[in-house]
This record gives structure tokens, sequence and C-alpha cells, in this order.
């Protein structure tokens, strides 16, 4: 990671079998960065993510999903756990990665990064819940937050415009 990371590029994350993998592929792209929990009132937002994410992928969109389980301990599973339980409920086909905290010291930096960028509601910096959703643009930055409660559809006009946009560095 950069000493002063400025887009997604300087990122890596980890994916379901523990491997790093780096966030640079997804510059030239637009990207909506979600933490997600399978035990969650919020967790049928799984299908109009990937509703989105099938609309919009051949344009360069891209849901990345991030499990977590700091709140209400609503992601228990291992990634293989994880993994079935989208794969066999929503058909997930956009890209899982391993579980990470998104608050905390432990907290994956990714995390700290786009909480930075797009604070909250009176400037928080903490992600409040589950699918805390984030959209990125095509130069790789953090364009806006989106709360929990706004499912995926009401995203789709700010997507659909980055989509149309060139990428700006």
């Amino acid at each position: 990671m950069a000493a002063d990371p400025r887009t997604i590029a300087d990122f890596t994350a980890t994916l379901p079998n523990g491997e790093k993998t780096s966030l640079a592929d997804r510059v030239g792209k637009v990207v909506l960065v979600v933490n997600t929990a399978s035990k969650c009132g919020f967790t049928p937002q799984y299908a109009g993510l990937e509703e989105l994410w099938r609309r919009h992928r051949d344009q360069g969109f891209e849901v990345v999903a991030f499990p977590c389980n700091q709140f209400g301990g609503q992601e228990p599973g291992d990634a293989d756990e994880i993994a079935s339980f989208c794969d066999v409920n929503f058909g997930l086909s956009f890209p899982l990665m391993g579980k990470v905290d998104v608050n905390g010291q432990n907290a994956d930096p990714l995390f700290d990064w786009l909480k930075a960028e797009a604070p909250g509601v009176l400037g928080s910096k903490l992600i409040k819940w589950n699918f805390t959703k984030f959209l990125i643009d095509r130069a790789g930055k953090v364009v806006r937050r989106y709360a929990p409660t706004d499912k995926p559809a009401a995203l789709e006009k700010d997507i659909e415009r980055l989509l149309k946009a060139p990428a700006q560095t």
C-alpha cells in the first residue's frame, strides 16, 4: 500500500482462499465495494447487487463484496460456507473476498481509506452496519458512500452516470 493512498489501486484484498490480490485492475472500472453478511436483515440486497452487476458488467462495472462479522455476529461462517450460501440463495457471480473487519484497530486498510474519503452522517468515520456501500469511479477514486438502507436499485443512476464518464486521473 502506498504511504498516502489515493486510489483503489493502492490496495490489496484477501481472497477467500487467503491469497492477496491487487485491486489495481479495478482502475478503469466503476466499482461498488460493499461490506456484507449472510444473516442480516439487509442480506436480500445480494439479489439487487447481483442484478446491478449483471446489467452493467459489460460496460465496466464491478461489485466487490467483503463479508464482515463485526455487526451482531451476522457473518459467522468460513469462506466456503459464505460462498455456498451466496451461490445457493442468490446465484452470486460477482467477486466475494475474504472476511474482513471494517472498523477498529484490525480494520482492513481499504475500509479505513473508504471511510476517510467518504465519511458517514455528521462526518462519522465508522461503518454503522452491514451493506454499507462505496461507489468508486473509473479513476479509482471514491465518489459516494451509501447507507445500508439504500437499496442497490437506488444507486443505478449514479452508476450509469459514472459508466458514461471518461476516467479522470
